[in-house]
């Protein structure tokens, strides 16, 4: 490996606002956890005593609200 080339690759740059992103994340988690219910709902009988239906229905019996009601302060006038 003496001598390779090391090749970086940049992510691009998120310019979203904090306020954004927070919102963003909690639409996602909530649609996630939408889709775990899903899941959840079509396993078949024999599977609900599994580990896989454990944690989906932890998942989805996780309680979103108090995190969907927070609103982030905003942050210097760039929000």
């Amino acid at each position: 490996m003496a001598g390779a080339a090391v090749i970086r690759i940049r992510r691009p740059a998120d310019r979203r606002g904090l306020l954004r992103r927070w919102n963003d994340a909690c639409a996602e988690l909530t649609d996630l956890q939408a889709r775990y219910a899903a899941w959840l709902e079509a396993l078949p009988d024999n599977q609900q005593d599994s580990a896989t239906a454990e944690a989906l229905r932890a998942i989805a019996e996780l309680d979103l609200s108090e995190l969907l009601a927070i609103e982030p302060p905003r942050g210097f006038g760039r929000d």
